[in-house]
């Protein structure tokens, strides 16, 4: 367990009322952002929040790790477009040849 502290900011959600975290949560918590749960209010300033990864499936937190490196990928390649490189034949044929043999389960 982590002693960081994360800020939230009010936020409408729809027709409700919500709370806002910032994206540095759930770069740090990957996996907590599809997740349910609850609040227990402990008094009138604290709050408790729990919640529910049980429903969360690998699949989802492999989603959200792909996209978070994709984009890190983007920014990159934005930043420096002079690194990148035209994908050629010679490139396709060489990884072709290096998973030729992989079998893939489903």
């Amino acid at each position: 367990m982590t002693d960081k502290i994360y800020p939230i900011n009010p936020a409408k959600i729809g027709n409700q009322n919500g709370f806002r975290l910032p994206q540095s949560f759930f770069k740090d918590y990957p996996h907590l952002a599809n997740a349910s749960g609850y609040v227990q209010v402990l008094s009138d300033n604290t709050l408790l929040v729990k919640l529910d990864t049980d429903d969360i499936n690998n699949d989802e937190d492999e989603s959200v790790m792909l996209s978070l490196f994709l984009d890190f990928l983007m920014q990159d390649a934005m930043k420096n477009p002079d690194k990148l490189v035209m994908y050629t034949q010679e490139m396709s044929e060489e990884i072709d040849d290096l998973v030729a043999d992989l079998e893939i389960e489903e």
